[in-house]
C-alpha cells in the first residue's frame, strides 16, 4: 500500500504535537504560577477609600495606636474601622478641611457607618478572629505589613490559604510578646511565645491515624 502522508508531513505532525503539548503544558504552569502571585491577590494595589486617608501620616507620624481607630482588634473577632464620631473627635479641633471631611459628616448626621474599603477582607466561608491571633502574639505587621509606610493602604500579604496555612504550622517565628503585638517594626519580635493558655496547643487530634494540629484542621478556619 502506497505511504499517504510523507516523511516530512509526519515529521511536521510530530513537531506539533510535542511544540502542542508544550504549550498546554507552559499555559497551565503560568496560571498555576498567577494564581498563587500577588497581582491575582491585587498585592500592592490600594484601595479607593471615602477621604483620602493616610496610614503614614497617623501611624507613622502621628504615632496613633493601631487600637485607636481598630478598637475591636484585641477583643473581638472583627478589629472594627473608625467611625466619623472617632475621625471628627480629633479633625474638628485639628486640620479641619470641609471638603475632605463631608462623607464623615454626612454619616454621622445619617447615623451610618462610614463605608471604608477594606483591602484586607476574606471571603465569608473563612472564619478569621482578631482577638485570638493577637492574643496569641502574632503581629499586626505579619499580615497588614507596615502600614505605618504606606500614603494609601494596600494588601501586604496574598491572605491566601496557603499564606495562613504556613503560619499555623509554624506560628513560632511570627510571634512577640504581648506588649509588641501593636508595635511597628522588628521592636520586640522574635522570641516564641507559649499558647497553651490559649488552648491552641493543649490537644491534638487523630484523623484516620494521622495526627492533626488544632491549629491545621479545616473546621478552625472553614464555616
Amino acid at each position: 500500500m502506497a505511504q499517504i502522508f510523507t516523511p516530512r508531513a509526519d515529521a511536521r505532525l510530530r513537531l506539533a504535537l510535542i511544540v502542542g503539548a508544550a504549550l498546554i503544558l507552559l499555559i497551565g504552569a503560568g496560571a498555576f504560577a498567577w494564581v498563587r502571585s500577588g497581582t491575582a491577590w491585587a498585592v500592592g494595589k490600594p484601595a479607593d477609600q471615602p477621604i483620602p486617608f493616610s496610614h503614614a501620616v497617623h501611624a507613622g507620624g502621628l504615632g496613633l495606636d493601631c487600637r485607636f481607630c481598630h478598637a475591636g482588634v484585641e477583643r473581638a473577632a472583627d478589629a472594627g474601622m473608625p467611625s466619623a464620631e472617632t475621625c471628627l473627635g480629633c479633625h474638628e479641633r485639628v486640620w479641619n478641611v470641609t471638603a475632605q471631611f463631608a462623607p464623615l459628616r454626612a454619616a454621622l448626621e445619617l447615623g451610618r457607618a462610614v463605608e471604608w474599603s477594606s483591602v484586607s477582607r476574606l471571603p465569608d466561608h473563612v472564619r478569621f478572629d482578631h482577638a485570638a491571633h493577637t492574643q496569641a502574639g502574632v503581629a499586626c505587621e505579619s499580615c497588614h505589613g507596615k502600614v505605618q509606610e504606606m500614603p494609601r493602604t494596600a494588601k501586604a500579604e496574598t491572605l491566601s490559604m496557603s499564606f495562613c496555612l504556613d503560619c499555623h504550622r509554624d506560628p513560632s517565628p511570627r510571634q512577640r510578646p504581648a506588649a509588641a503585638v501593636m508595635a511597628r517594626g522588628d521592636a520586640g519580635a522574635g522570641g516564641p511565645r507559649d499558647l497553651r493558655p490559649h488552648g491552641l496547643q493543649v490537644q491534638r487530634y487523630e484523623h484516620y491515624g494521622v495526627e492533626v494540629s488544632p491549629l491545621t484542621r479545616c473546621s478552625t478556619c472553614h464555616r
